[in-house]
């Protein structure tokens, strides 16, 4: 199953890092990343950095396209008033069909803000035990998914936050 997730991080670096964490557990067999971006914001910076690499797998997926649409969205037009929730609104729209949903996308923008940094992940057959392992310690807390509630309590209970 293709599960979609927003990790958010303390730290302006902690997505980039977990996705290092990750790459060596991809290449150990134990997760397959099909996509993933990263949305970095340093302290004292008007707005975040994001940044997508081309996954392989991403290449023959919606999802490659979805990631800059996303970020622009949520962190480049204007942070409050009716242009935002226009935005957020037409974005969410155009996302259906991907699990995502309009409260999904303000709770990342809200969530999502200076000093911190958010990964978003799409992912695939993934071994859930050896990830939380090494994935523990990391100061994290899942915003986002298209997992049911049932699925969405086990990852919590799995990788913490």
């Amino acid at each position: 199953m293709t599960t979609f997730t927003v990790w958010k991080f303390e730290t302006p670096d902690g997505a980039k890092r977990a996705m290092t964490t990750l790459r060596e557990a991809e290449a150990d067999g134990l997760v397959t990343v099909v996509d993933h971006a990263i949305v970095s914001w340093p302290e004292g910076r008007s707005r975040p950095k994001s940044r997508h690499t081309r996954d392989a797998a991403a290449k023959r997926t919606a999802w490659g396209a979805l990631w800059g649409v996303v970020a622009g969205a949520l962190f480049f037009i204007p942070v409050a008033g009716a242009v935002a929730g226009a935005a957020v609104g037409a974005l969410s729209k155009s996302l259906e069909g991907t699990g995502i949903t309009k409260a999904d996308l303000e709770t990342i923008r809200t969530e999502v803000t200076e000093g911190t940094s958010a990964l978003f992940l799409v992912t695939e057959a993934g071994d859930l035990d050896q990830l939380g392992d090494r994935l523990r310690g990391m100061n994290k807390t899942l915003v986002s998914t298209n997992l049911t509630d049932a699925e969405r309590a086990v990852l919590v209970e799995t990788f913490g936050g």
